[in-house]
């Protein structure tokens, strides 16, 4: 017989029971971090395990839900201090979440020229084409979020997913729908008319780079996914087509896509989405290539970059 204390690091009125016990008859090499979470929620049916975050008493290391007791350092008569991170929703659902508004904006800004600029637009084959591009790259990204991504965290809190799909409804949603689709992108636009960005030869090496680039962040999506088995949040370290040079080849072929966006059209919007996003996946792709290196040391690639290939 296991018994392990958990108390509060703050009273929460989804577990009043706290401090309490809790007991297990198998030894502690038998059982996981996670079990124990379901534990104190069978107690404190409220209290979901994905709102928990444990830790040992006097250490605030957050203790991972797949490590066995042993291995977290939980034994007979330890003491677990438990944090409620309050209300919780899945990875999977917040994607799904981002990625539909621009398919419901673009449309709308597209179809219904009259709503939003007082009158009709003869669309460009520019506008025409960065508006196939733009809803292809979500319903991409949607359809990877259901049968390919694998997440290595459940859920986060339930609040993030409005500054989540901030990012994505108002700067690739309505501040790049309503610019591109504008009477300044027209086909009789001075902007258009006479200009490059009218030039077949212009707008269709743009697409092939945008289509390389598309198709290249699919293919490393599905590399990381046959990384992880179904269910496991294990990690190896990824090889093959793209991951020669950086470790999130990813995120530089979403920056490539992106940019063949913003060249095409010269509109700001398009520019400040592409440089507001590439921040953040520098940001990530810095923070991971360093978990790589921590993690695998010496059998990580040493050449490798974070995310552009020879510089960062």
């Amino acid at each position: 017989m296991v018994s392990i204390k958990v108390s509060a690091t703050k009273p929460t009125s989804l577990a009043r029971d706290l401090p309490t016990f809790i007991a297990f008859e198998k030894p502690v090499e038998e059982h996981t971090v996670h079990d124990l979470k379901k534990a104190i929620a069978a107690k404190n049916p409220r209290f979901h395990p994905s709102r928990q975050k444990l830790t040992l008493k006097g250490d605030g290391k957050p203790l991972s839900d797949s490590a066995t007791l042993k291995d977290a350092g939980v034994v007979d008569g330890s003491e677990v201090t438990v944090k409620d991170l309050g209300p919780q929703i899945g990875w999977r659902t917040v994607f799904l979440i981002e990625y539909v508004g621009p398919l419901i904006i673009h449309p709308l800004i597209y179809h219904f020229p009259k709503a939003f600029y007082g009158g009709a637009v003869q669309h460009s084959v520019l506008q025409k084409y960065v508006y196939a591009a733009v809803l292809l790259h979500f319903f991409k990204r949607e359809f990877e979020t259901v049968f390919v991504h694998r997440f290595s965290h459940g859920t986060m809190p339930f609040f993030n997913v409005f500054k989540n799909s901030g990012h994505y409804h108002i700067l690739s949603g309505v501040l790049l729908a309503y610019s591109i689709y504008s009477p300044t992108f027209a086909a009789n636009s001075p902007y258009i008319r006479g200009t490059i960005r009218e030039n077949p030869n212009f707008l269709w090496s743009c697409l092939a780079v945008w289509l390389f680039a598309e198709l290249s962040n699919l293919h490393t999506h599905v590399t990381l996914r046959n990384l992880r088995p179904p269910g496991t949040t294990a990690r190896a370290i990824p090889r093959g087509y793209g991951f020669a040079l950086v470790s999130c080849p990813n995120y530089f072929f979403e920056t490539v896509a992106w940019t063949v966006i913003a060249v095409m059209t010269g509109s700001y919007a398009a520019w400040l989405f592409m440089v507001v996003s590439t921040y953040q996946m520098v940001v990530w792709a810095a923070k991971k290539h360093r978990n790589y290196k921590k993690e695998f040391g010496k059998a990580y690639p040493a050449n490798r970059k974070a995310m552009f290939p020879f510089v960062l």
